[in-house]
Order: structure tokens, then C-alpha cells, then sequence
């Protein structure tokens, strides 16, 4: 099913060009709406083109309010139809995966041990604790090994044996203690999926979630053991990310077939530790905050690769962006969270009641 043509309605206003110079930043609160009025109006569809300017780094923007799409803006990169590099936005698509495949029994649960599901691949050299970490703390983020990511990361996948670099390092917290952003951890959900099902991670993308959702998912990086890259290099398109945001937001389901399990939806969403940055909870693959006044379901990836979901307010909001120069400090990302908080969630609130 061509993307686009994919139960989303698109909604671009005759007089908004695709290819509109867009950006955005808030920094002003939004203004008074009137009661009755409709949700996303011409008027407040030129306010956030007005401010668009502004984030020069950001590529492209779409807005999907209660399945239908509200905002649509390019102003560079690869546009809203061919996949882009969404980085560690990866993650929260490998929990979905990791979700499905407890529900079809391939893996036993969140509590079985990761040792288990890697079977050979753990080396006789592997730090003793590992036999602690469960299936869980992979997707949680709470494996207590030390990060691979920061200054580890370009030793790590410049290794031999990336399943095996990440289990010989030391322990640093009691696993299931504290999140240690990692990618590593989540990279070994990857191998754990890989050995427990006995495909790749990438067939078993295209296979739950690409199929069903008629999305088209590139193959990405493998490590040197043919394991897909758990949690960072896959490749979406800004409408594939929204028809998943909105699977997710519908409680699993798209087009009449429940394609993440709705139970597995609630244990992602449940805090489980909180991230040492911006002291956002974090689920199962997903950052969990409070945005003008709602509450918040995000993922998100080097640079500004973003996916909001807001059950509340019945809203999907892409974000892809340019990943470099990095942002210092994280102030692009605080930026897109302002904007979201401040003028996207506001402008979707419910109206006369309903």
C-alpha cells in the first residue's frame, strides 16, 4: 500500500505549498481560542508556519489529529514520502517488536533472562551479573552494564563482536536499579529476538509491523554477525513514523487488525526508570513527560528525529531534522517540546465538549 494512501487522511490546505519553508519554535504562549471554534483553523495553521522560519535544522513536520492530517511542512532533507535516518527513534520501533513477540510466545515474557534468548552468543569472558539482566531491562534501558553510547560508542561498533563487547562490560548498577542510556542494551533485544525467533530483526519488522501497517521499512545496519542494529540506523518515512505513532495511539490497531498487542501499549507506557538527562520516566522504548498539560508518549533520536503521541488530545506529531551540527546541550530538543506544549496540544484541545 502506497504510503500515504494508508488510512491517514491528508488535509493540506490548498494555499500551504508541500514545500513551504518550515521550522519551529514557540517560545510565546498560545493565545485564547474561542469556544466552538474548529481544532487546527487556517489561523492557527499560518501561526506555526509564521514561527517555521526559525529552526533552520528542522527537515519536516506532520501533525495528525484524530486520524487525520492537519500540518504538513518541508523544508529540507528527503520529504515526507522516502525514508529518512531516524536514530534512536529505532528504539521505540524495536519495543514494538519485542511487544509482539511475547504476545506470539517467542519470548516468554519480560522477566525471562537474556542469557537464555542469546543462548551461544554470550562469551565464556562475560561479566558474571549478566545472568541477572532480564528481557526487560534490555528494553528498559536498566541493564546495569556500563553505556556503550558517548565516548564508548566508536569502540563498540568498531568490534568484532558487538553482542559480545556489550556483555563483557562491567557492571556498573544492579540491573533493573537505574536506566542507563544505552544502545548496546537494547542491541542485544535485537539479538535476543534475532536467536528466539530465528529471523532477523528486520524480517521481523517488515513481517509485524511494515506489512500490516503498509509501510515500507528499508533494510538497516547488522552488526558483523548479521544481527540488525538494535535501537539506532533504521530508516522511515515522516508519514511511516505517523501511521505507527497513530497504531500506537489507537491502542494497537489500524484498519480493523490489532497489530501491537493494547496490553503490551499499557506496560510501555508505565514508567520504569527516568532518564538521567532531562528526567523524562521512560517506559519500554518510550519517553514519558507532561506537554501542555497532557500527558506525553515520546520517542526520539540523535538530532531531533521525533514521534509524540498525546492519547489525550488524539494527536500524532512527526519531527525529522538534521542531525548535525549536534545540538549543544539538548536545546533543540527543549525547543520541539516547547513548541509541541505550547502551541500544538493547545490548538487540538477539545472544543464544546466533545
Amino acid at each position: 500500500m502506497p504510503e500515504g494512501q494508508d488510512g491517514i487522511s491528508q488535509c493540506r490546505p490548498r494555499w500551504l505549498p508541500r514545500t513551504s519553508l518550515v521550522v519551529l519554535v514557540l517560545l510565546f504562549s498560545p493565545w485564547a481560542l474561542s469556544e466552538g471554534a474548529d481544532a487546527f483553523s487556517e489561523r492557527e495553521i499560518q501561526a506555526i508556519t509564521d514561527q517555521a522560519g526559525q529552526f533552520s535544522r528542522l527537515h519536516s513536520l506532520l501533525v495528525v489529529h484524530r486520524g487525520e492530517t492537519k500540518v504538513e511542512l518541508v523544508q529540507g532533507g528527503p520529504g515526507l514520502d522516502r525514508p529518512a535516518n531516524i536514530k534512536s527513534l529505532s528504539k521505540t520501533i524495536l519495543a514494538s517488536l519485542a511487544g509482539i513477540a511475547i504476545d506470539q510466545g517467542i519470548v516468554e515474557g519480560t522477566d525471562q533472562a537474556l542469557v537464555d534468548l542469546l543462548g551461544g552468543r554470550v562469551p565464556e569472558s562475560a561479566n558474571s551479573g549478566v545472568r541477572e539482566i532480564t528481557f526487560g531491562h534490555g528494553l528498559s534501558m536498566q541493564a546495569g552494564l556500563e553505556s556503550t553510547s558517548g565516548a564508548n560508542y566508536g569502540r563498540w561498533v568498531q568490534s568484532e563482536d558487538w553482542v559480545g563487547h556489550v556483555l563483557t562490560r562491567p557492571l556498573v548498577s544492579r540491573p533493573g536499579s537505574r536506566m542507563i542510556y544505552s544502545t548496546g542494551t537494547t542491541h542485544l533485544v535485537s539479538a535476543s529476538l534475532h536467536e528466539a525467533s530465528g529471523k532477523t530483526t528486520w524480517q521481523l519488522a517488515r513481517n509485524w509491523l511494515g506489512e500490516p501497517l503498509g509501510i515500507n521499512i528499508p533494510e538497516w545496519m547488522a552488526d558483523p554477525q548479521g544481527i540488525h542494529f538494535g535501537g539506532n540506523e533504521m530508516e522511515l518515512s515522516p508519514r511511516a513514523i505517523a501511521r505507527f505513532g497513530e497504531a500506537w495511539r489507537k491502542g494497537g490497531s489500524m484498519g480493523g487488525r490489532q497489530i501491537i498487542p493494547a496490553g503490551w501499549i499499557e506496560q510501555s507506557w508505565q514508567p520504569r526508570g527516568r532518564s538521567p538527562w532531562t528526567g523524562d520516566d521512560y517506559g519500554y522504548g518510550w519517553f514519558i513527560t507532561e506537554l501542555g498539560g497532557k500527558t506525553v508518549y515520546y520517542g526520539r533520536g540523535f538530532g531531533g528525529q521525533m514521534l509524540y503521541v498525546v492519547p489525550d488530545s488524539e494527536l500524532t506529531i512527526v519531527i525529522t531534522s538534521d542531525p548535525n551540527p549536534p545540538s549543544p546541550g539538548g536545546g533543540y530538543f527543549r525547543q520541539l517540546g516547547r513548541m509541541v506544549g505550547n502551541l500544538i496540544i493547545p490548538v487540538s484541545g477539545n472544543r464544546s465538549g466533545d
